[in-house]
């Protein structure tokens, strides 16, 4: 389902140049086959029977990921979700939510 386009969407869309980091998150999407490792890891992820929800697994997975590969603490990807917004669309976080 493709979500609302916000006005931060749209500034950075104009943007003529994609980043080191955009152009690498975005290889990433494409090469990363996220339907199998999700399939394989399901069986495997919290459910949620007690306490509060999980967050969903593909987009845990790619938090994981993108923490690894750009060599981010927990605090760190938080922060770069916050702030960059080619982390925050490879992982799926819209903050207006």
């Amino acid at each position: 389902m493709k979500q609302q386009t916000s006005f931060a969407d749209l500034e950075y869309s104009a943007r003529r140049k994609p980043t080191r980091r955009e152009k690498f998150l975005t290889d990433l999407d494409r090469l990363v086959p996220w339907p199998q490792l999700v399939a394989l890891i399901e069986p495997h992820y919290y459910r949620g029977e007690r306490g509060r929800p999980p967050v969903g697994l593909e987009t845990m997975l790619r938090m994981y990921l993108c923490q690894n590969c750009l060599g981010l603490s927990d605090e760190g990807i938080e922060d770069a979700i916050v702030d960059s917004i080619a982390v925050r669309r490879f992982v799926g976080i819209d903050l207006i939510e």
